[in-house]
C-alpha cells in the first residue's frame, strides 16, 4: 500500500459521495431536501462494505449499510437496476427515510475493453469475455421525504404501530435494466401526500445514483479496477487500524451510564436507556442490556439505528481525518437485546427512534465515556431534533402540503470551550429551512425566529443556547411534534449545570395559550400559532 495513493483514493471515493449529494440537493423538489439537506449518499465495494460517505446525516450513514445488504440479499441485481426500500425491519430506519441502492457494473467499450497488451485482459484488471459484466461497486442514497403516507401528515405522528406511520416498502426494484417500473412508482405515489413533490424527490435520488455510477466508472477507467478495488479494501483496513489505535489510548475498564427519554408519547412513563462500555486493549464492547423494553409509542429504535449511533460516537473519538468506512465499527461489538427500545421488533412504531432515541443513545454513550476521557467529552447537547410536521390543504395554491423540519438547539459545552448556539448536533447535520423558502412553499408565516438567550447550562464553559421558532398557520392543518428533553434536561459535566429543557405552546388566534407536551398531534385552525423553544446544551465544569 502506498500512503499517497491511499489519500488520493480516499479523496476520490469521498468526492463521488459528495457529488452525488450535490446532484440530489440541486434537483430535489422539497425544501426538506434542497434547503435543509436531509439526505445522505455513500459508496460501497462489490461485497457491500462501506468505502466512503459524504459529510451528510450521521443517523443515515451508520445505518445505510443495513439497507445495502438487505437489497443485495433480497433482490437479484443486474446492470441498470435500482432497488428502493424504507422498511425499518428490512434494512431501513424509519419510513420517511427512503433508500435507493444501485449496483455499478463494468461497461463494455469503456472500462472493460481497453487492451493492455496482455491477451484476455483489460487495463482495468477485468477479464475480457462475453460473460455477464463484472460487478464493481454499489452506490446508495437516502432522503427524508416530507410525507410517506400514514395517519398523520408528515408521517411523524404519535402512532402505536408501524402500519399507522406510512407506506412500508420492502426491497423492491424501482428500475430494471435501466427501465423505470412505472407500476411500482404509481403504487408509491398513490399512498403519499403531495405526490408531485414526492415524484420530484424520488427522481432526484435516481439521478444522484447515476452520477455516482458514472464517477466510479471514470475512476476504474483511469486507474484500473484491480487497483481501485485494492485501495477500497485498504481504506477499510486503515480506518479499522485507526479505530483500534484510538481504543488502545482509552484506559481499560468498564464504564456505565443511563439516561431517559421523557416518555413514549402514549404514557408519561420515562424510557430508560442503559449502556455498559467495556474497553479491553484495541477492542470495545457496547452493551445496552438493561434498557427498557420496546414501548407502545413511536420512539422505538431498530438495531440499525443503535449501531449508527455507536458508529458516530466512536468515529468522533478518532483524531484527525479518517476514511468514513466500514472499518470504524469493526473493532466495536454492539449488544442490543431484541425486543428493547434499542432493537425493536415489528410491529412497533419507530418514527421517533431514528430522530429522538438515536440522540439519547449518543448522550448515554458520551456520559459513559466521560468517565474514561473527562478532558475530551462534551456535556450533553440539546438531545432532540424537535421534529415538527404540519400538513393539510393549501387552498391558495390548490394542493396538499406537508412541511417537515427539525429545529436546532444548544450544543453542550466542551472541556475547553463554550458550546455553540442554535445548531444541529450529533445525529443530525441538517440546516434550517430559510424563512423565504418556507413561506414561498407552504401556507405558513414565520412570526419569530431567535436565539433562546440563557437556555444554555452555566459552568466554567457555558452550554450553547437553543432557539425560539414561532409559526403562524395560514390554513387549517394537522400539526405533530416528536421531541424530547422536555422533562429530563441536557446534563452538564464536571460540575456544569444542565441546560434548560424545551417547551412548546399553541397560541390560538384569540390569544389564548396552551402548553403542549413534547409529543403530540393536534388539529389547528387558520391563524393559530405554534411556538417551539428548544433545549440549551449542558455546561462544563464549575464556575
Amino acid at each position: 500500500m502506498d500512503s499517497i495513493k491511499l489519500e488520493i483514493y480516499r479523496s476520490l471515493y469521498t468526492a463521488v459521495a459528495e457529488e452525488m449529494g450535490v446532484s440530489l440537493r440541486r434537483t430535489a423538489f422539497s425544501p426538506n431536501i434542497k434547503e435543509r439537506r436531509d439526505y445522505s449518499c455513500a459508496v460501497f465495494d462489490r461485497r457491500g462494505r462501506l468505502i466512503a460517505q459524504g459529510d451528510h446525516m450521521p443517523v443515515h450513514l451508520g445505518s445505510m449499510p443495513s439497507s445495502v445488504l438487505s437489497a443485495i440479499e433480497q433482490c437479484e441485481l443486474g446492470p441498470g437496476d435500482v432497488v428502493i426500500l424504507n422498511d425499518p425491519y428490512a434494512g431501513g430506519t424509519h419510513l420517511p427515510d427512503v433508500t435507493m441502492v444501485a449496483p455499478v457494473f463494468a461497461e463494455r467499450g469503456r472500462a472493460g475493453e481497453r487492451k493492455s497488451g496482455k491477451k484476455g485482459a483489460s487495463s482495468s484488471g477485468l477479464p475480457l469475455s462475453h460473460s455477464p459484466l463484472p460487478l464493481l461497486f454499489y452506490v446508495a442514497n437516502r432522503a427524508h421525504h416530507a410525507d410517506i403516507g400514514g395517519a398523520t401528515a408528515g408521517s411523524m405522528g404519535t402512532a402505536t404501530e408501524i402500519y399507522q406511520e406510512g407506506l412500508r416498502i420492502p426491497p423492491i426494484h424501482l428500475m430494471r435494466a435501466g427501465v423505470l417500473q412505472q407500476e411500482v412508482l404509481n403504487l408509491l405515489l398513490a399512498n403519499v401526500r403531495a405526490q408531485e413533490e414526492r415524484r420530484g424527490d424520488l427522481t432526484a435520488q435516481l439521478g444522484a445514483l447515476r452520477v455516482g455510477s458514472e464517477r466510479l466508472l471514470e475512476i476504474v477507467e483511469r486507474y484500473g479496477f484491480k487497483e481501485a478495488d485494492n485501495y477500497a479494501r485498504h481504506l477499510i483496513d486503515y480506518a479499522s487500524r485507526m479505530m483500534r489505535h484510538t481504543l488502545a489510548q482509552i484506559p481499560d475498564g468498564v464504564y456505565e451510564a443511563e439516561d431517559f427519554l421523557d416518555s413514549d408519547g402514549q404514557t408519561d412513563e420515562p424510557v430508560r436507556i442503559a449502556v455498559r462500555v467495556e474497553i479491553r486493549g484495541e477492542r470495545a464492547r457496547v452493551d445496552f442490556t438493561g434498557s427498557a423494553p420496546q414501548v407502545r409509542g413511536p420512539v422505538n429504535a431498530v438495531a440499525a439505528i443503535t449501531i449508527s449511533a455507536v458508529y458516530y460516537v466512536f468515529r468522533c473519538l478518532i483524531p484527525g481525518e479518517v476514511p468514513a468506512s466500514a472499518g470504524i465499527i469493526l473493532p466495536v461489538e454492539v449488544i442490543a437485546p431484541a425486543g428493547t427500545i434499542v432493537n425493536a421488533l415489528p410491529p412497533a412504531p419507530v418514527a421517533g427512534g431514528n430522530v429522538e432515541t438515536s440522540q439519547r443513545i449518543v448522550d448515554v454513550l458520551l456520559k459513559a465515556l466521560a468517565q474514561a476521557l473527562p478532558d475530551r467529552i462534551p456535556a450533553a447537547s440539546q438531545g432532540t431534533m424537535n421534529n415538527l410536521t404540519i400538513g393539510g390543504w393549501d387552498s391558495a395554491r390548490g394542493k396538499e402540503f406537508a412541511y417537515y423540519e427539525t429545529i436546532a438547539g444548544g450544543m453542550g459545552a466542551r472541556p475547553h470551550a463554550d458550546g455553540l448556539s442554535a445548531v444541529h448536533t450529533h445525529m443530525t447535520n441538517s440546516l434550517n429551512t430559510p424563512i423565504e423558502a418556507l413561506e414561498y412553499a407552504y401556507p405558513l408565516r414565520v412570526r419569530r425566529y431567535a436565539i433562546r438567550r440563557g437556555s444554555g447550562g452555566a459552568g466554567r464553559y457555558r452550554g450553547g443556547d437553543g432557539v425560539v421558532r414561532e409559526l403562524e398557520l395560514l390554513a387549517e392543518a394537522r400539526v405533530s411534534l416528536l421531541a424530547d428533553r422536555r422533562r429530563f434536561a441536557p446534563y452538564g459535566l464536571c460540575g456544569g449545570q444542565a441546560g434548560k429543557p424545551g417547551r412548546a405552546e399553541l397560541i390560538k388566534r384569540s390569544g389564548a395559550r396552551k402548553k403542549l407536551p413534547g409529543k403530540f398531534s393536534i388539529s389547528a385552525q387558520l391563524g393559530d400559532r405554534i411556538l417551539i423553544k428548544t433545549p440549551g446544551g449542558g455546561g462544563y465544569g464549575k464556575n
